[in-house]
């Protein structure tokens, strides 16, 4: 028997309506924004990712580990140039460092490491 259900990932920013809002577009989710500072977009399958407001915010510096990404997100995509175009579309910045040839690293609006992915 699990102790928990409906796991939810939050994400650390200095804008959590800004960020909801960039990653709805990115997975045509839903978002919602309350009046505490919080924000979060769900799937059509109930899938969530929620945004919290954190004074001071400091982005992660990636490749390197000076103030390390503790975490990202992966999202696959069919074609990677379109996704590119869409993804900048959206006002995120693409990543100087490009290490690998079937993802693209970008950086979403509050500075976060993310990957268009196709396999």
């Amino acid at each position: 028997m699990a102790i928990a259900r409906v796991p939810n990932t939050v994400i650390d920013c200095p804008d959590p309506e800004a960020l909801a809002t960039f990653y709805g577009a990115l997975l045509d989710w839903k978002v919602s924004v309350d009046d505490n500072g919080w924000a979060d977009i769900t799937g059509v399958t109930g899938q969530r990712f929620a945004f919290q407001k954190v004074e001071n915010y400091t982005p992660p510096v990636w490749p390197g580990q000076d103030v390390p990404q503790q975490m990202h997100i992966d999202v696959d995509v069919d074609d990677l140039a379109e996704g590119e175009a869409a993804v900048l579309a959206l006002g995120v910045t693409k990543h100087e460092f490009q290490p690998g040839e079937t993802f693209r690293v970008f950086l979403d609006p509050a500075g976060h490491p993310f990957c268009l992915c196709v396999g």
